[in-house]
């Protein structure tokens, strides 16, 4: 953006002089400054829907009051420059707001519909109090990703990233295209800290483009009259609304009657998709208020409930973007209680699905406190005409778009947000680097507590390390927010509020 604007200098330079070749009578013309089309976008666009408008100076209506004050201002930055200043307390109040060229996120980084991932998805963890050196911790891997190919499984320790030890300044290299990791060959605890020792040779991951299934798994468990479903759903995804809902077609017909939701490795995603889950998990509730929506001052009139539908509405990606394309009748298992397993990096639509679902059912969370975001967002687009919510008539000159905070949500009865989710029963998370294994295997220290609380039954493994000594707090704190896909708004002319 810079060496843009350094070259009209020069060149306008450049005439200008040529001019006064040809004629020392010309008078000395100052071209009005225009604003950075881009930029123009960025500012308007956070001026009329950031949920924080009021309370940033920079934000304030009286700014454009000026066209020269306005264009100096704007002008002169880059977009992801302008827009992150933008941000009110950036990384404090607003931890979640971003913006994106061509689909990758400038400076931050967030799991899009399809975007390049190496394909797993990973957990930062202190290895002692000092909270200096880290190992990332391998949720789970996308199946023929290129995490799958290089060989890595869930459950594997990262200790170094391109020959390095993992710190808190250089972890987020492993949001690189391409990287080289080393793994632990042991981990342990002693007096406080993770011990671990490294594997020899390294493993070489290149990112490439995945539209991730967030229905990572199913499986039933039987025990006794209980039908117990276990569904992993890592992300509130639009494009995967009729894999979502064939998921409860299938436990429909499985007979399930509890319910395990692993959210752990959830960090949100569409409203649409949150607002159906809840449908499919009881379904009694139809057209009841299930959250309520609180935007800025300014768009006031887009205030209010959404309420739970028995219909779903299903999107297809089309150039990155889901596009409505039908509805589908909700499969239901008329729950009235399920038990959710969270973590440090369950974030926004899951939080939402706990804080409002149990408004009508009894929901039972098993983990770690939540990341505590109850904002969400709609994306920008540069269309002034229609509020910037509109992909069709979009600017085409530019592949720049916005995901700033827009709203903060609440239950049905608005009552007031915790800063964080804090479960019924807590599981160190520090007992996961010695039980991860595969999903549904009961070892897993999470899954085993859901199951004995549903059956009564003690579940006897050889689990190792279930209560570890070392525990640090707020483990939220050490891991990229991009852990939080964020709470947004698929479809935002569809939505009907009341």
């Amino acid at each position: 953006m810079k060496l843009k604007y350094i070259g009209i200098t020069l060149f306008l330079g450049l005439a200008f002089t040529a001019c006064s070749k040809d004629s020392d009578s010309e008078t000395n013309v100052t071209t009005p400054t225009k604003p950075d089309e881009i930029n123009n976008f960025v500012w308007k666009a956070m001026n009329s829907w950031y949920y924080w408008q009021p309370n940033v100076p920079d934000l304030s209506d009286s700014k454009i009051t000026s066209t020269t004050t306005y264009n100096n201002f704007i002008n002169g930055k880059t977009p992801d420059a302008l827009f992150y200043s933008l941000l009110y307390q950036r990384g404090t109040v607003d931890r979640f707001s971003w913006i994106e060229n061509s689909n990758e996120i400038v400076r931050v980084s967030k799991i899009a519909e399809v975007e390049k991932q190496g394909g797993f998805s990973y957990a930062i963890y202190p290895k002692d109090a000092s909270n200096t050196n880290m190992v990332a911790l391998i949720n789970y891997i996308v199946p023929n990703s290129p995490a799958a190919l290089a060989g890595l499984k869930r459950g594997d320790v990262i200790t170094k990233i391109n020959g390095s030890q993992l710190t808190a300044s250089n972890y987020d290299q492993l949001e690189n295209t391409q990287f080289t990791i080393t793994l632990a060959a042991s981990v342990d605890i002693r007096n406080g800290s993770l011990v671990t020792t490294d594997k020899a040779g390294t493993v070489t991951v290149t990112k490439a483009e995945i539209d991730e299934n967030p229905i990572a798994y199913y499986e039933k468990k039987v025990y006794g009259a209980k039908n117990i479903g276990y569904l992993v759903f890592n992300a509130f995804k639009s494009d995967y609304n009729d894999e979502l809902n064939g998921a409860f077609a299938k436990m429909k017909s499985d007979g399930i009657n509890e319910l395990v939701l692993d959210l752990r490795y959830n960090g949100g995603g569409s409203l649409e998709t949150a607002v159906a889950l809840a449908q499919m998990i009881n379904g009694s509730f139809t057209n009841k208020p299930y959250i309520y929506l609180d935007f800025n001052n300014k768009h006031n009139s887009e205030d209010g409930y959404e309420n739970l539908s028995e219909k779903v509405k299903i999107f297809n990606l089309t150039d990155n973007e889901p596009t409505f394309q039908r509805e589908e009748s909700i499969n239901s298992l008329a729950l009235t209680k399920i038990y959710v397993l969270v973590s440090f990096q369950t974030a926004s639509a899951s939080e939402l699905t706990i804080q409002c679902l149990k408004k009508y059912i009894n929901v039972i969370t098993v983990g770690e406190e939540t990341v505590g975001k109850f904002v969400g967002s709609n994306t920008l687009y540069d269309s002034p005409a229609y509020d910037y919510l509109s992909y069709t008539n979009r600017s085409t000159t530019h592949k720049w778009q916005l995901q700033p905070i827009t709203f903060s949500y609440y239950n049905k009865d608005k009552d007031a947000n915790p800063a964080k989710i804090t479960p019924d029963y807590e599981i160190n998370p520090y007992s996961t680097f010695f039980n991860l294994v595969e999903f549904g295997n009961v070892k897993d220290p999470y899954l085993k507590k859901a199951l004995e609380l549903i059956t009564g039954q003690t579940m006897r493994t050889t689990a190792k390390i279930t209560n570890p000594s070392l525990s640090i707090g707020n483990l939220a704190a050490f891991n990229p927010t991009n852990t939080a896909k964020g709470l947004y708004i698929q479809d935002f002319k569809r939505l009907k509020k009341q």
